[in-house]
């Protein structure tokens, strides 16, 4: 029975093994359409803050604080800058330099390291 326990323990660990570069982009690319689209700007944010959570506590299990920290500071920091950013090349443009920037980081410090 314990081998079982052990073994499904094992399963469950896999199977919330994420990878933090999509929840990334989902965060910053599905906040943007979010606001964009719906005109809410606050349902933006909380598709933003909901997928920095999410990514957080995956950097914080695989990476540690020092890793945490530095990605949230980027995703956050990519956010404020998309926005002078997209008055010199464009909203989308902006967006999508921006995720990109931050889900590379992520893949980077986090992701490839396992």
């Amino acid at each position: 029975m314990r081998a079982a326990r052990l073994r499904t323990m094992a399963e469950l660990k896999d199977a919330l093994d994420v990878q933090t570069a999509p929840i990334v982009a989902l965060g910053l690319l599905g906040g943007y359409v979010s606001a964009r689209e719906s005109g809410i700007r606050p349902l933006g944010g909380a598709v933003l803050a909901a997928a920095g959570v999410y990514a957080g506590r995956t950097w914080l299990a695989k990476g540690g604080a020092a890793t945490t920290a530095g990605l949230a500071a980027a995703y956050v920091l990519g956010f404020g800058l998309s926005h002078p950013l997209a008055k010199k090349i464009g909203a989308w443009p902006s967006v999508l330099t921006v995720t990109a920037a931050v889900a590379g980081a992520s893949a980077v410090a986090v992701d490839l390291q396992d």
